[in-house]
């Protein structure tokens, strides 16, 4: 999952210089909502055969108050933190978008603590005012200005993150109750129909101006990647691990993100090391490695539903 998540830093950054930032974005939400379709029905036919409601959570009905649920996950995990993590990778650097990322966990444990889930001790609040540190010293690298196209990113990428980190601590408690093929297929249904407009919308601008055949290669195969592994895949992994870890502790392994992206962009992207990346990464993994050192004290998400 980690290296998935990863190596679609890298990809993103080749399929936005093939397609513009919302036509990837969109076409990757449509593109994974499609692949859920065969999923779904294996998973439906699977089902059927063992007897639905034999496992817990392989529902195959579900109500009102599940689709509330769907529409909700959807909106925030598929629609709101892809898109704005195409759109925002476009105007900053892999090093960048990956570090800022790398503070989803602090935004977790901030939501598990406001619903009551996981205690927030001094020891966590000075690792997220190290973390968010970290994350003005990037984001400050060619000034703290609107008309800094890093800053647009920076600050586009971190509202994904925080989309994320709302979608991991609700699915937690939803992660209890459905299976984790059929919470990813309904969510991706959701998300899809929303982006559904911006894709049908880019496509015809795709095919007016350039014309779809003039995407080379590179673009489309990146489309693949984010739709295949960082969507599908990543996410059908990260959801049935939620059911059985804490949100933080889940939370924890995007600490890899930065590691991992930071050498890719290095050795794939010819993206260089500044003063200002290893100050500001330096920062937010002090920060998060100062959350999660030691016990974890009165945690209580492992046993609430």
């Amino acid at each position: 999952m980690v290296l998935s998540w990863s190596l679609n830093f890298v990809f993103g950054k080749t399929g936005l210089a093939y397609l513009p930032p919302l036509t990837l974005a969109s076409f990757r939400v449509v593109l994974a909502s499609l692949l859920m379709v065969p999923i779904y029905a294996m998973y439906l036919w699977r089902a059927n055969r063992r007897g639905a409601g034999e496992r817990p959570g392989s529902r195959v009905r579900f109500s009102g108050r599940d689709w509330k649920t769907f529409v909700q996950l959807g909106l925030l995990g598929v629609a709101g933190n892809q898109m704005f993590f195409t759109v925002g990778l476009n105007y900053t650097t892999v090093g960048h978008s990956a570090l800022i990322i790398g503070t989803g966990p602090i935004s977790i444990l901030f939501l598990a603590w406001a619903l009551g889930l996981e205690a927030l001790t001094v020891k966590k609040l000075l690792g997220m005012g190290l973390a968010f540190g970290g994350v003005v010293v990037l984001a400050a690298e060619k000034g703290l200005s609107l008309q800094s196209a890093t800053l647009r990113g920076d600050l586009i990428t971190l509202a994904g993150s925080l989309a994320f980190a709302l979608y991991t601590v609700l699915g937690k408690r939803a992660a209890a109750v459905y299976d984790s093929v059929a919470m990813n297929a309904f969510n991706y249904f959701a998300g899809g129909l929303v982006v559904l407009p911006v894709a049908i919308w880019q496509g015809m601008r795709l095919s007016r101006d350039v014309g779809w055949r003039a995407v080379a290669w590179q673009g489309w195969a990146a489309v693949a990647y984010m739709a295949v592994f960082a969507s599908v895949v990543a996410y059908l992994i990260y959801f049935w691990v939620l059911k059985y870890m804490s949100a933080s502790r889940l939370g924890a392994f995007s600490y890899l993100h930065p590691l991992f992206t930071t050498v890719l962009g290095i050795g794939l992207l010819g993206e260089k090391v500044t003063h200002s990346l290893l100050v500001g990464g330096g920062l937010v993994l002090a920060g998060v490695y100062l959350i999660e050192w030691g016990p974890r004290e009165n945690q209580q998400e492992d046993n609430t539903a």
